[in-house]
Formats: structure tokens, C-alpha cells, sequence
């Protein structure tokens, strides 16, 4: 195994929460299409694939540096929201701390001398940072429509996807 034990442990855990953020990105969207708000709902829609796509990119890195995946539980998500403001909150509040999640990964790297692991995790780095800058810009514009939904609505369909 190219990765220590303790390493393995946390990347798999670090698996079990981009899962989980999946899960949440697919709740919030669905909350999203049952109030009519398409562009919102395929906002969190690729939200969840992005996010399954990474707990993916952390499975293929175990396998390949000969370490077992193991995928831990997941807790149910929150299904239910007071208002959009509130979900695209819960979102920002969790890629702020899968951002720290990251780093404490980088740390552990870093502290193991891991250069294969600090290698791999730089991507994850850059991509929080866009994660974080997304869900913050898309609070902004909730919070500055206030109850108007359709200009959320409309500054989504203004944007290209990945944006």
C-alpha cells in the first residue's frame, strides 16, 4: 500500500462526505423542482453529480495506491427548507467545511510526507475554493432578491453551466 493506514481511514471518511453532500445537493434540488424553480433545482442537480463525482475521484485514489475502500454510513439529509435563502446557506456552511476537511487531508499529507497524497489533493484544494466562491455568489444574489425568486431564477439562466 503506497498510503499509510491512517491516511486510508481518512480518505475513506472524506468519501462518506462527498457522498453525503451529494445526497444533500439532491434534496435541496428536489425542494427546488417542487416549488417550480428549475433553474435552482439544475443548479443543486450538478451540484450532486460534482459532488459524486469527487467521493469517485477519493475511491479511484485508494484502489490505485492499493488501500481498501470503505465507504462509511450516511446520514439521512435535510429535506425540508424555511426558505432558499436557508438552503443555498446550508450549502455554503458545507463546502466551507469540506474546505477544512481538505486541509486537515493536506495536513496529514504534509505531515507524513506523503507527496503522492499532497500531489492528488492539490485538485481537490483548487476546487473548494470554486465551490466556496460559487455558493457564496449564488447566496448574494438569493439574499439581494429577497422574496422575488424569479430573479434568482434568471440570473441562473443568464449564467453558463459551471459558472
Amino acid at each position: 500500500m503506497l498510503i499509510s493506514k491512517e491516511m486510508e481511514q481518512a480518505i475513506n471518511a472524506q468519501i462518506g462526505r462527498e457522498f453525503a453532500a451529494a445526497l444533500q445537493y439532491v434534496s435541496v434540488a428536489t425542494h427546488f423542482d417542487a416549488d417550480v424553480l428549475p433553474q435552482l433545482a439544475g443548479f443543486f442537480y450538478r451540484q450532486a453529480e460534482e459532488e459524486k463525482e469527487h467521493a469517485m475521484k477519493l475511491v479511484h485514489y485508494l484502489v490505485e495506491t492499493g488501500a481498501q475502500v470503505q465507504i462509511p454510513g450516511i446520514e439521512q439529509p435535510k429535506h425540508q427548507f424555511a426558505s432558499v435563502e436557508e438552503a443555498v446557506k446550508l450549502a455554503l456552511d458545507w463546502e466551507v467545511e469540506v474546505t477544512k476537511q481538505i486541509n486537515d487531508l493536506m495536513d496529514l499529507a504534509v505531515k507524513q510526507n506523503d507527496h503522492l497524497t499532497q500531489n492528488f489533493l492539490r485538485w481537490f484544494v483548487e476546487e473548494q475554493l470554486e465551490e466556496v466562491t460559487t455558493m457564496q455568489a449564488l447566496l448574494r444574489t438569493v439574499q439581494r432578491a429577497g422574496e422575488n425568486l424569479l430573479l434568482v431564477e434568471a440570473a441562473l439562466a443568464q449564467q453558463k453551466p459551471g459558472e
